[in-house]
């Protein structure tokens, strides 16, 4: 009977699960839709991986259950082995065998009177046809990488759950060979899960993105959607460079040292918006006047094609501007600041009253400024 493709493939339902009396999952639930690519995104001991070897099988989960493809495979008394859930599996460190030729480490795991075939499909799929008599030590970064995929995918899985597959490449091999994968994965059809903690791997990755937080899923969307319309401040900081900018709502609108700044939801009193580096201008400030929307520039990263610019605000508030690499603004200059971006997110914050902001500490301040420096912990151990 043919699978019902408005089903999803896999739903992890409620899944809990500790280690030695530690919580490292609690009540998390994953849907994935057939053909999705998903990117499981968080910090280093979040769960993430956890979570993808208890739909593996590699681990067993205290609460919860998990179906694939319609079918039951762990909760309730239900457990299914790993090799019969029909899941293919791609790790961190690649896990090829050394001693073994390419055709050999792609056939590992298939039944004989398929293997040839099913080798050759997987290898023509990677890219790697004609290479099955090389040995794993005479292969590049991305070669293994590839070889790693193709045995994954030589028994023709259901699905592809993929931990830190690129983690071993250097940043250049890195990019080519995901977008590679993404475009190989897309032109199969086939559902994959990629586990890793680097934000712009996920954003490439992904149909949708699940953002994992201390155990739990708290943001489930489009790149687009986890960018722009962060659910939370952690997720804000996480996801990629912001500045939590003190404001005062008044509906869709936003007032701030930065003019007005449009938000995406109605939001009344004293927020911070989430404002990205890309969608701040500066300009030079008029000589003859300081204005309430003149900030002083601290210093400036040259990235190539633009240059990340950090500015404190008469507000208390360092901000990061993101300006075209050929231009520059000098360390202790004053320059006026204006949100020029798309409608913006806004945090309430409650503890503010009379429309008024506090003094910032110096802790505090620093919290707000950089994404590797908030008061978040971006490395949580749980």
């Amino acid at each position: 009977m043919a699978s019902d493709s408005s089903a999803p493939l896999l739903l992890a339902h409620n899944i809990s699960k500790s280690f030695n009396g530690v919580t490292v999952i609690t009540n998390c639930s994953l849907e994935v839709r057939p053909g999705e690519l998903v990117s499981l995104l968080g910090p280093s001991g979040c769960g993430k991986t956890t979570l993808l070897r208890i739909i593996a099988g590699l681990e067993k989960n205290e609460a919860g259950e998990v179906h694939i493809n319609g079918r039951q495979v762990a909760g309730n008394g239900t457990w299914v082995r790993p090799e019969d859930r029909n899941v293919g599996m791609v790790f961190q460190d690649w896990g090829l065998f050394p001693h073994l030729d390419v055709a050999r480490n792609v056939g590992y795991g298939v039944p004989r009177r398929k293997r040839p075939q099913q080798v050759a499909k997987a290898l023509e799929l990677v890219h790697m046809a004609g290479m099955q008599q090389r040995i794993p030590d005479t292969l590049s970064g991305g070669e293994q990488q590839r070889v790693a995929l193709a045995r994954a995918l030589a028994p023709e899985p259901t699905m592809l759950l993929l931990d830190e597959p690129f983690s071993n490449l250097d940043s250049t091999l890195r990019r080519e060979v995901r977008g590679e994968v993404r475009h190989l994965l897309q032109d199969s059809g086939m559902t994959a899960i990629f586990v890793t903690h680097d934000r712009e791997e996920a954003l490439v990755l992904g149909d949708r993105v699940a953002l994992m937080h201390k155990g739990q899923i708290v943001h489930f969307g489009s790149p687009d959607e986890i960018y722009q319309k962060p659910a939370t401040a952690w997720a804000a900081n996480f996801i990629g460079a912001v500045t939590l900018y003190p404001a005062q709502a008044t509906g869709k609108t936003a007032q701030s040292n930065l003019g007005p700044i449009p938000l995406q939801e109605p939001a009344y009193g004293p927020v911070e918006v989430a404002v990205r580096p890309e969608a701040v201008e500066l300009c030079p400030s008029q000589q003859d006047h300081t204005s309430q929307r003149d900030h002083t520039v601290e210093h400036h990263e040259f990235h190539g094609a633009d240059t990340l610019v950090t500015v404190a605000s008469s507000c208390g508030t360092r901000l990061q501007a993101r300006v075209s690499g050929t231009r520059s603004f000098a360390t202790g200059t004053a320059v006026t600041a204006a949100y020029v971006g798309p409608p913006a997110t806004a945090f309430q914050q409650p503890h503010r009253t009379n429309g008024k902001h506090p003094q910032i500490s110096n802790n505090d301040r620093q919290s707000h400024q950089h994404n590797s420096h908030t008061s978040y912990d971006l490395n949580d151990q749980s």
